[in-house]
């Protein structure tokens, strides 16, 4: 951000990613958890220093990414499974969608400072 925020325009926009974990957290997870609430912490912050430019982020849930590929088939097919179980939409994130919250974020310019909870309903469930 320090050497970011000189060279974006004063119409701009700065969107960072954090998780559910920051307000769901799970056993073993502390550090993941403290790092997401930090996230959001820092995007209020970052909002009133850099304003005009806008800060915000998005709170995602579990989202199909290559970063699962590490678990096999059919491990990773019965996880989604389950774990579309704890949200109110039955699914799992898709990457497109994620997408489509940076860019909501990113081409409205009345926003700033708000972190943007895309997770199917899981922190509802």
């Amino acid at each position: 951000m320090k050497y970011a925020a000189p060279r974006i325009r004063r119409s701009g926009s700065i969107t960072l990613t954090t998780g559910t974990i920051g307000i769901r957290p799970a056993p073993g997870r502390a550090l993941a958890a403290a790092s997401a609430s930090a996230v959001e912490g820092l995007v209020r912050g970052l909002a009133v220093e850099l304003a005009p430019i806008r800060v915000n982020a998005i709170r995602s849930g579990t989202i199909r990414t290559p970063m699962w590929n590490g678990i096999p088939e059919p491990q990773r097919s019965d996880l989604f499974t389950t774990l579309a179980r704890n949200t109110l939409t039955g699914t799992i994130g898709e990457p497109d969608q994620i997408a489509a919250a940076h860019l909501h974020l990113i081409q409205n310019s009345f926003i700033t400072g708000t972190t943007l909870t895309v997770d199917g309903g899981l922190l509802l469930s």
